[in-house]
């Protein structure tokens, strides 16, 4: 090995995590103007308040405040007696008041952690803060990227829109972590129903990344405050997706790595992701703290909301249901991992299993809906008013008025393709269940017709009986249980 590659080897890279999320109320935080902004015109969802005009006052949405709180239960965080708000200044275009009302040495969620899963290691990171601010507008790029763009235009319906931001310690090692970590953060998020994955914008990262010397990081993983204080870091700017986030660190990782490779030192600047491209690039030199001069935000009280924590309940979140679901219904490790995916999955699939067979449930839930659903890149959410049509399906199957090989390949995807209900899905097929008296009379015609099969069974060639089960099949118009059918074969072939 090099000197040079021996030199790359011993850097380990360390990230940690700015997540703003956008959480689901109906109005902003500061004002009442809508936070639906999806089809509305731009700049339509705006107010003197959230455009800072002279003399407007902001008055604080309970609805965010109380979404918080449960974030903070939700991460075994300490939630202070008193919490306060503060003016972070800095100019963009986005901000038409010259600053952010946001939270600075008050936050209203301090020291908690989530645990999550990378392959087969669970991992727990620290959650250093999660505080509460207003988002700024947008800006759309016309004619490009951010710096390729023809001119830009600012639309102000987001701003206001409450946020909370969630702050890690510095303790991912790898892009695959960060990705990991922000799936499981995601799905409590959604289990706490403060949450909406399908809005634009809803999920923004900013990662910094900084690479030190392998040695300084100590036996449980920690790194010193001097070796991280010494490292310049980069702090990596729109990221919008689990999956964009790997990538772009997974880039910026390389592109540091290559520099230090060649001699050259790591600039302490904030860098955009051009998703597009799948680089990142240059914006500015890092701010640090003292550039923003923050100050209090005397239009707004000190906020007071430590018994709220007790007040407040939070649902059954994603770990202690899957593990609920393994010794309560019997299910796999994969299973349960699968029905606990979203809480609406979870919901579905124990409203089935308390009216069918749990297994019957989870196979027609995790496996075929699921599987249906994946297949043409839906979700559940896309099918949520129309579960009660799926409920009827299984209820066919249970009930053994359709074979579940027909429900699953024929009802569901007509369901799903073609917006059908399934009993009219039944009627047009044909596929209600075949008497019994007529499955045995198919059963003895398929042996009479074949007896080349027959023989080649008696000879010990069991691989015939699947012949003559397809025979079966075929003459009642697929509408026999296989399984009967088989049954029946071999009680006339061996009697």
């Amino acid at each position: 090995m090099t000197a040079q590659a021996a030199q790359q080897a011993d850097l380990a890279t360390v990230i940690g995590l700015e997540v703003h999320v956008q959480l689901e109320t109906a109005t902003k935080i500061f004002c009442g103007c809508s936070t639906d902004a999806a089809d509305a015109e731009p700049n339509s969802r705006t107010c003197p308040v959230c455009l800072g005009l002279p003399g407007a006052l902001p008055v604080l949405n309970e609805a965010a405040v109380e979404a918080a709180v449960k974030v903070g239960k939700a991460i075994d965080a300490d939630i202070p007696e008193e919490t306060a708000f503060h003016r972070k200044n800095y100019y963009y275009p986005d901000l038409p008041k010259n600053f952010q009302i946001t939270q600075y040495d008050d936050p209203i969620c301090q020291d908690g952690e989530l645990t999550f899963s990378v392959g087969d290691e669970r991992r727990t990171v620290g959650i250093r803060r999660a505080h509460l601010e207003e988002d700024p507008g947008s800006l759309q790029h016309v004619g490009g990227s951010i710096d390729t763009a023809d001119h830009t235009r600012v639309d102000y319906n987001r701003a206001g829109t409450p946020l909370l931001e969630i702050v890690t310690e510095p303790d991912f090692r790898s892009a695959g972590e960060v990705r990991s970590f922000l799936a499981k953060l995601e799905e409590v998020l959604e289990y706490l129903g403060v949450f909406d994955s399908t809005r634009d914008g809803s999920l923004r990262i900013d990662a910094n990344l900084s690479l030190v010397a392998a040695d300084e990081i100590d036996d449980d993983g920690t790194i010193p405050e001097a070796a991280l204080d010494d490292a310049n870091r980069t702090e990596v700017k729109n990221i919008t997706s689990h999956k964009g986030a790997e990538k772009a660190l997974a880039y910026e990782e390389t592109r540091q790595k290559n520099a230090v490779k060649r001699g050259r030192e790591v600039a302490q600047e904030t860098r955009h992701w051009d998703e597009s491209r799948g680089v990142t690039v240059s914006m500015r030199s890092k701010e640090e703290e003292k550039d923003y001069r923050y100050f209090r935000e005397e239009d707004l009280p000190p906020l007071r909301v430590s018994d709220w924590k007790e007040r407040i309940s939070i649902p059954e979140l994603p770990d202690a249901r899957r593990e609920r679901f393994r010794e309560e219904y019997d299910l796999s490790a994969e299973a349960a991992s699968k029905l606990t995916s979203t809480k609406q999955v979870a919901d579905f699939y124990e409203d089935l299993a308390g009216e069918f067979d749990p297994d019957l449930a989870a196979t027609w839930v995790a496996d075929n809906l699921l599987g249906e659903l994946n297949y043409r890149d839906m979700a559940i959410t896309d099918v949520d008013d129309r579960l009660d049509e799926v409920h009827r399906l299984v209820e066919l199957v249970a009930e053994d008025e359709i074979t579940a090989k027909n429900a699953r390949e024929t009802v569901l995807r007509r369901m799903l393709d073609e917006g059908e209900a399934p009993d009219t899905v039944v009627e047009d097929e044909g596929l209600g269940k075949t008497g019994e008296d007529e499955v045995q009379q198919a059963v003895v015609a398929a042996i009479d017709d074949n007896p080349d099969a027959v023989e080649d069974y008696h000879s010990g060639d069991d691989g015939a009986i699947n012949f003559l089960v397809g025979q079966v099949m075929q003459e009642t118009g697929g509408s026999a249980d296989p399984g009967t059918v088989n049954e029946l074969l071999r009680e006339e072939l061996d009697g």
